[in-house]
């Protein structure tokens, strides 16, 4: 499996059977994502910054919403939460996504804006590979990301959804929340190839470069 950070929280995963996107966003946002294209697009939530599939080419089948999803050879199951710690009340619901493919579990939190229940951890506790917000004000901060970590137990842990020096947004960038897990900021790396054997023993967070579409 290869995977590539195209920005924000969208990211290129690339198994043997297909290509899937993850919440792609609207160029307002600072990113540029240039020509892209997929077999699947996700999409944890109807915001600008997540739900432009429009420019996915490939004519992707789009995955929105809880439930079971097969397609491609690809298993995705999508789990209803939330965007905020009061219920949605104040931005509504978002859905985290497990991506099983090439015998790996990726889980995507989209913008996850709740520490999870026990229940909602219990269906994520298989996710190898964890994509985590950690920017705060409109998602889980870094403490919460912290905290939603000890609870899933992945073996990789990519930040996503964090200040950069092009996006526009109010949010940390991603050295606080490395503080946050009592880490130096790694070494970006422009694209994470993984399999189940290369898997670490201990859990460790992996920072991606932000990479253009081509």
């Amino acid at each position: 499996m290869e995977i590539s950070w195209l920005g924000h929280s969208c990211f290129r995963i690339k198994s043997k059977d297909a290509t899937i996107i993850t919440d792609p966003y609207d160029k307002s946002v600072g990113y540029q994502m240039g020509r892209v294209s997929a077999d699947i697009v996700t999409v944890s939530h109807d915001h600008f910054d997540h739900n432009n599939a429009a420019a996915i080419g490939g004519d992707p089948k789009i995955v929105k919403g809880p439930g079971e999803y097969e397609i491609k050879g690809v298993m995705i199951t999508g789990v209803r939460t939330f965007h905020d710690s009061e219920g949605g009340k104040k931005r509504g619901k978002n859905t985290v996504y497990l991506i099983e493919a090439d015998d790996l579990v990726v889980c995507h939190l989209g913008d996850l804006g709740q520490v999870l229940s026990a229940e909602q951890a219990e269906e994520m506790n298989n996710a190898d590979i964890l994509m985590v917000p950690v920017g705060g004000n409109y998602t889980i901060n870094t403490a919460q990301a912290a905290e939603v970590i000890s609870l899933i137990e992945p073996k990789i842990v990519i930040p996503m959804h964090y200040k950069t020096d092009v996006v526009k947004l109010e949010i940390d960038p991603v050295d606080k929340f490395c503080r946050e897990m009592g880490i130096k900021s790694p070494q970006p790396q422009p694209k994470l190839v993984i399999n189940r054997s290369s898997l670490p023993a201990e859990s460790q967070v992996v920072l991606l470069d932000y990479r253009k579409g081509s």
